[in-house]
């Protein structure tokens, strides 16, 4: 089983040049309506525009757009050096919502906004 996260995004343009920069990676794909990046580990991050959604869809779902950037989801990625990869996210135009810190479930976590109000976490375990 392959794992593929896809974020409902305003403007794809701009949420790729984002993940590119905050992960530091290429997309594999980049088509109008759907950008692809391979994740390490086998996963895929999708980004499609909230318009594509909403005419693939229709009616069976709530129109994306009307979130206002209210956060939707978070994305969680366990990295080697979650310092470097959130600083990357911050340069990129990220907003920063925690620095990195130890967290009581036993990561190393730092969280910053993407510019669509995404949560993004990056994080490393901290061996017991």
């Amino acid at each position: 089983m392959q794992s593929h996260f896809i974020l409902y995004v305003a403007d794809q343009d701009r949420a790729t040049r984002f993940y590119a920069g905050a992960l530091g990676i290429a997309p594999r794909l980049n088509v109008p309506g759907m950008t692809e990046f391979a994740l390490p580990g086998g996963g895929v991050l999708g980004l499609m525009p909230e318009a594509g959604i909403k005419a693939l869809l229709g009616d069976a779902i709530a129109d994306p757009a009307a979130a206002g950037g209210a956060p939707r989801c978070e994305l969680y990625l366990i990295v080697d050096e979650p310092a470097a990869f959130h600083a990357r996210a911050l340069a990129a135009g990220g907003r920063e919502l925690s620095a990195l810190a130890l967290r009581d479930w036993g990561d190393r976590a730092a969280y910053s906004q993407d510019p669509d109000g995404h949560v993004l976490a990056f994080a490393a375990s901290v061996a017991q």
